[in-house]
């Protein structure tokens, strides 16, 4: 799981505190690293909506995102989309935890999931998610969706701090495998 909080623990941005690509060089190739680390992409359906009414139109893209997200295999969590047109996209719209178990079960490269709020929600408890990747922004905002839900209690391992001259700190954490049915 790769996120994008503010200093205060929200997710959901309010206002324009989140841009992705920056000025940055080594906040982009550390971003860059993880993409080349993965060929999945797994997301909500309001973050799939997002990101594929914005990422397949932009051009002259200097960032990479774009290339990345065209060419990654993308999996989006939902059971009321009946088509995707974003190039190399597949609807999960099975048991989530089931189908995303199988997902991870196949031989590959790393398996990420941003953004998705609820989606994240409804998998921490679940032993899918080995790794946190927060990418905390110097902003304070107050008020929206935090990250972790008040119900759910973990003890992480801490694996890797960066920071970069944005003033962005890269914070990753290891979860405990939990057992799964």
């Amino acid at each position: 799981m790769t996120e994008n909080v503010t200093l205060d623990g929200f997710i959901s941005p309010i206002g324009d505190w989140f841009a992705p690509s920056g000025d940055d060089e080594e906040l982009l190739a550390t971003t860059t690293a993880h993409g080349e680390a993965a060929d999945a992409l797994v997301l909500g359906r309001t973050t799939y909506d997002e990101f594929a009414s914005y990422w397949p139109h932009q051009v002259d893209d200097e960032t990479g995102i774009t290339e990345y997200l065209d060419q990654v295999d993308k999996y989006v969590v939902s059971t009321t989309l009946d088509r995707a047109d974003w190039v190399n996209t597949t609807i999960v719209d099975g048991p989530v935890v089931a189908e995303l178990g199988a997902l991870k079960e196949r031989s590959g490269k790393d398996i990420v999931i941003t953004g998705s709020v609820t989606l994240v929600h409804s998998l921490l408890p679940t032993g899918l998610v080995d790794v946190v990747r927060l990418f905390v922004f110097p902003v304070v905002q107050g008020h929206g969706r935090r990250l972790f839900p008040d119900d759910v209690a973990l003890d992480a391992e801490l694996m890797e701090t960066k920071s970069f001259e944005s003033g962005v700190v890269l914070l990753s954490y290891r979860l405990p495998r939990v057992e799964r049915d």
